[in-house]
């Protein structure tokens, strides 16, 4: 696996792009630091893997899956809309 930062990265993008078709698989690195893996897609296609998501992502996909949600979002919606911390939009 070759590294390489990411301003010889934008020089070189599409030599790198040509080298990856041919199966190469290149690290671009940030300060230093790896930022990301250019792989073949057939590559990821075969291994099937797709990182777990992270942040904000995973919680989005967790709720989508639970049956309270519309329940909960009308309580917080009412819950806001009775707030004394500030006022609401005048949407009138």
């Amino acid at each position: 696996m070759t590294a390489i930062g990411v301003a010889e990265a934008k020089r070189r993008f599409s030599e790198l792009l040509d080298r990856v078709a041919d199966g190469e698989r290149i690290v671009i690195a940030r300060r230093g630091v790896p930022a990301v893996v250019l792989v073949p897609p057939h590559e990821e296609a075969a291994s099937g893997a797709r990182p777990a998501p992270v942040g904000f992502a995973s919680l989005a996909g967790a709720l989508a899956e639970l049956p309270e949600l519309d329940e909960i979002l009308r309580a917080v919606a009412a819950a806001r809309t009775g707030a004394t911390d500030r006022p609401g939009p005048d949407l009138g």
